[in-house]
Order: C-alpha cells, then structure tokens, then sequence
C-alpha cells in the first residue's frame, strides 16, 4: 500500500491555493467544481506524481472545530520534510510566510512552525539521520 491523499482543512480555498503553492512552492495537481463543492490538491514539485495534498474547505461544523482545536494547542496540522530547515524558512518568509517558530535543533534534527494564513500550523522538519 501507498499513502497517495491525505487532507488538511482549510478556511478559503483560494488563499490556501496561494500559500501553499506561491509560499511553500508546491505545485497545483487537481482543481475542479461540482456545484458547491471543490476538489483542490498540490503536490511536491520533487515528487509531481507523489503524495496529494487536498486542500479541503472546512465548511463542515466538525472540521472547523477539528482545525481550530489544533491550532489553538499549538499542533501541526501536517508535517513536511526538507533537506534545510534553515533555507526553506528564510525562502518562506521572504515570501511573506509567517513562522511562530523559527528554526530550532534537537537531537534528532531542526524544525519550524509556520502559520499558513488558513487556520493551521505547519511543521517544517529536517532529519539529522538518513533512514
């Protein structure tokens, strides 16, 4: 088996459609209506036909609570890996990016969290070991 979609909720589309694509650079993978109803993914531009992200609008009562929970425990919604933690932020926030927290190292590694404008934290993660 293969983990091929996997969903975060999000407050506007269209500015999550930006950030994640113009911020985070990930590239648009599926973009398509019915009636109210919108299916928009991205993807890594290092892996194109890789892992989806959707991009789903929160509009159900119980994904807003779910994503405002999150946020307000500090959680990350998702979690994406990097080779440079330190590069990948400078390159977010001079793309106007917010980190709550910048880059820090543990044992393990170095991550940052930053805010993506549609109501979650995004952890930003590099691995001190190769596995």
């Amino acid at each position: 088996m293969k983990i091929k979609l996997t969903s975060i909720y999000v407050d506007d589309q269209d500015k999550a459609l930006r950030f994640y694509t113009e911020v985070l650079g990930f590239v648009k993978k599926s973009d398509f209506s019915q009636g109210p109803y919108r299916w928009l993914t991205v993807a890594s531009p290092e892996e194109p036909d890789g892992t989806e992200l959707q991009l789903a609008l929160n509009d159900n009562p119980a994904a807003k609570t779910y994503q405002q929970a999150m946020f307000q425990q500090n959680q990350p919604a998702a979690v994406f890996y990097t080779n440079d933690v330190q590069a990948d932020a400078e390159r977010i926030t001079a793309r106007g990016g917010e980190l709550t927290t910048p880059p820090t190292t543990a044992p393990w590694g170095s991550m940052a969290v930053l805010n993506d404008s549609c109501g979650n934290l995004i952890q930003i993660t590099q691995l001190s070991w190769q596995g």
